[in-house]
């Protein structure tokens, strides 16, 4: 009943909230002689901050036109590759009427980044991609949120996130293919090429960890403790509900957006409320810049997915209880996952020093666990001063760990074009 509640809720918020943009508009407008009124900049900055904490955050776009490759302005075209009722594999395809432009760019490695499916949209590697698109023709995994898909597409498991990327590495090619993984699917990847190594199936080339949960027992944080003290039970009784009549996938167990992000700001409340807090004296100010930073950022924060159930149950279970990857314990349609088995995948793990979801050590386990790997194809990185987010966006990832990665992956690329 909660999702239906939540959903009456925001019925009733609706005509609330549009009266609130429409006041800040008016308020504010420079073609409105009501901004000229005393006091209209306050009112407006009020109306406006309520309109936000009301609104409904739809899933953002990429909103990437353009990138500088070679030394040329290339645009990019977003481009479904392979389509999947759970999520799709999706290309940034660059464009050159130049020749030699476009040859140089055929030769850039091929890189597939795989993003969480833990809440937020993919478009949260909006940076990640858009760096990456300098020097890779890229791909990314863009789930698809569990509310919208119909209930006859049946259930998303864990085992089926791992066949999913299997699938998708296939789909691109893993002879000249190089996989970065962000945060939660640092696991399902591992485990994936794992599989279609001791499959005898050709695998990445390389293989980039950033900031994951191989190995939660190192350097537990808040997240870890919450999945650890509470029994399986406790999550499916509290966190798992059916999605209401008004989606597509009316009826279907998930785990609600609305809930995870009302996680994700219980984890940090007072960052917040100062954070609106400035907003609206920036507002007040007519600090339009800073108060446009807030916007992009929280229409990215607030823009959340549902997450189906038994995946989410699943990653609870496997990863955060029984530790089944790093214990060698965790089976995937019945066949045992051993990271050994990879031999010519070059392995490469980011983690960041003030990381609270992914504590150090936690990714750095991989490398313990890939003893078939060379010695000398193990490489690993710890950013000073960086959080969870900073590893892959922001100055930190474009200035220092990027250039590593991109080099890490031109060591070991093979493309031809």
């Amino acid at each position: 009943m909660l999702y239906q509640i939540h959903e009456l809720q925001r019925s009733l918020l609706r005509p609330l909230v549009a009266m609130s943009d429409a006041n800040a508009r008016m308020l504010s407008g420079q073609d409105s002689w009501l901004s000229s009124l005393p006091g209209a900049q306050r009112l407006a900055a009020g109306w406006e901050l309520l309109y936000r904490l009301g609104k409904e955050y739809e899933k953002p776009q990429f909103r990437i036109p353009a990138v500088t490759t070679h030394g040329h302005e290339t645009p990019i075209s977003e481009q479904v590759a392979l389509a999947k009722p759970f999520c799709n594999l999706v290309r940034f395809k660059r464009f050159s009427d130049d020749p030699e432009h476009l040859a140089a760019m055929k030769k850039d490695p091929s890189v597939l980044v795989v993003a969480p499916l833990s809440g937020h949209h993919a478009t949260l590697l909006r940076d990640t991609v858009r760096t990456l698109l300098q020097d890779h023709k890229v791909y990314i995994t863009d789930w698809i949120d569990a509310r919208m898909v119909p209930l006859e597409q049946g259930e998303f498991r864990l085992d089926d996130y791992v066949a999913y990327i299997q699938d998708f590495i296939r789909h691109i090619g893993a002879e000249k293919l190089h996989v970065i993984s962000v945060c939660q699917p640092t696991v399902p990847v591992l485990a994936a090429i794992a599989l279609m190594a001791a499959a005898g199936e050709q695998t990445p080339l390389t293989m980039t960890m950033m900031g994951g949960p191989i190995d939660t027992r190192e350097s537990p944080t808040k997240v870890n403790d919450l999945a650890t003290t509470q029994p399986l039970s406790w999550f499916e009784n509290n966190v798992i509900h059916a999605v209401p009549d008004n989606y597509p996938g009316a009826g279907r167990r998930v785990y609600p957006g609305f809930l995870q992000h009302a996680g994700f700001v219980a984890m940090n409340p007072s960052r917040h409320l100062m954070s609106h807090w400035d907003f609206y004296k920036n507002l007040l100010r007519g600090d339009l810049d800073d108060a446009e930073s807030h916007r992009r950022f929280y229409d990215e924060y607030n823009a959340v997915l549902d997450m189906p159930a038994e995946y989410y149950l699943d990653t609870i279970r496997v990863v955060f209880k029984e530790h089944a990857l790093p214990l060698g314990t965790w089976k995937v349609a019945g066949e045992p996952v051993r990271p050994a088995a990879i031999r010519t995948t070059a392995l490469m793990t980011i983690e960041g020093e003030l990381d609270d979801i992914s504590g150090l050590g936690q990714t750095a386990a991989a490398h313990a666990l890939c003893t078939g790997i060379p010695k000398a194809a193990h490489r690993h990185m710890e950013i000073k001063g960086a959080g969870h987010y900073g590893i892959f966006s922001g100055r930190r990832w474009r200035e220092k760990v990027y250039p590593e990665v991109r080099d890490f992956i031109r060591t070991y690329d093979r493309s031809e074009g």
